[in-house]
């Protein structure tokens, strides 16, 4: 149980990074892109970056922290809610796992069994899983998802940061663009790995994603410079 929850946790770091590095590329991706195309000043263009990173670093931190503490709250009330459930009416309980083996095929004798073993074992823990769906102790951390995002977040944005300020003027807005897309393949087929989605639509869809917002912000950005904002 104990090595199952820690990989639980691991997925759930993981998971925290993988899409905390995605938002840094594609957010800060489109900050400089779209600040390049109002003006070349790489001062301007990498201020605007830094502070979309700490912005972004902050927000994406505190929004895992938040979504996974509501997630622990939410599971800590059920499970009182299951106890006084079983205090209450502990045949009421009994039944609805008997009937949920009985419905997927299993003979009511081996059902009564299999019930009456695990309900004798943890009743809580036995009803809590099938009525709810999750295991009691293997709630996931909200201050390691935090940490992650923190993490992950400023080190994508990194890569369109480096990529507009490194490379030649006349190159650097194509080779980030690409470069960015790139990074964004690889982390949407990270992502899809780790959920066992789909990985060439997930890739697909990322790298989607990270055109438009580029597109849009470079076409906001030149439609800044023209009009002389």
């Amino acid at each position: 149980m104990k090595e199952k929850n820690n990989l639980i946790q691991r997925n759930n770091i993981v998971r925290a990074s993988i899409m905390g590095a995605n938002d840094g590329i594609i957010s800060i991706a489109g900050i400089v892109i779209g600040v390049s195309g109002a003006t070349p000043h790489i001062g301007t263009i990498l201020l605007a970056g830094f502070a979309g990173t700490l912005a972004g670093t902050v927000s994406m931190a505190m929004g895992e922290y938040v979504s996974v503490s509501s997630q622990r709250d939410a599971q800590e009330k059920i499970v009182q809610e299951q106890k006084i459930a079983l205090a209450n009416d502990y045949q009421k309980e009994f039944d609805f796992v008997y009937e949920k083996y009985s419905s997927v095929g299993i003979s009511k004798e081996l059902a009564h069994t299999a019930t009456d073993e695990m309900m004798k074992k943890d009743a809580l823990a036995t009803t809590v899983r099938e009525r709810h769906g999750f295991t009691i102790g293997q709630e996931l951390s909200a201050k390691a998802a935090a940490i992650a995002s923190m993490v992950s977040f400023p080190t994508g944005a990194l890569l369109p940061m480096l990529a507009i300020s490194l490379i030649p003027k006349s190159w650097s807005g194509m080779v980030t663009f690409f470069a960015v897309l790139i990074a964004l393949g690889f982390t949407g087929y990270a992502a899809a790995y780790l959920n066992g989605a789909d990985k060439k639509h997930a890739t697909f869809r990322n790298i989607v994603a990270g055109i438009l917002t580029m597109v849009v912000t470079y076409l906001v950005g030149l439609i800044f410079k023209q009009g002389g904002l």
